[in-house]
């Protein structure tokens, strides 16, 4: 039984692994130099999965300037005013990370969202949208 039981840990930690070092390999591939500004981001989406009511709605975007020029962010612009963006106003040179910020509203309880960011920079193509979705509860005491 013992012996069973080792082989099967074995195997799991080997797909376990193999499929670490797959996702390393996409991770690079999406990372791919260009010429000029660019942006490579971690995740363009971001699922809050389901949150409390009047929680932190705060969550991260995490890029990288994979160009071999300075990206500059002009704007970045929520798809209502219940998604708020918060963006570097210096320029990101070649190889830095960045971090665009966005909150959302979870004092609207009750209810799933899914919401946008829209990025201009110097980058091509010029604009780059992000998502952001989930599911707020309803405030306690009420009905959903």
């Amino acid at each position: 039984m013992k012996k069973i039981l080792l082989l099967a840990m074995l195997t799991v930690l080997g797909v376990t692994t193999s499929h670490a070092q797959k996702t390393t390999k996409m991770t690079k591939v999406a990372a791919a130099k260009v010429n000029g500004a660019g942006m490579a981001f971690a995740s363009e989406t971001i699922d809050y999965g389901t949150v409390a009511y009047n929680s932190d709605g705060k969550r991260d975007f995490v890029f990288t300037n994979n160009g071999n020029k300075p990206l500059i962010i002009t704007n970045a612009q929520g798809s209502c005013g219940c998604t708020v963006p918060t963006y570097p106003r210096e320029p990101i040179a070649p190889g830095a990370k960045g971090v665009i910020s966005v909150k959302y509203d979870t004092s609207r309880g009750g209810q799933a969202f899914n919401k946008t960011v829209t990025l201009t920079t110097n980058a091509t193509p010029s604009t780059k949208v992000l998502t952001i979705k989930g599911n707020v509860l309803a405030a306690e005491g009420t009905k959903s």
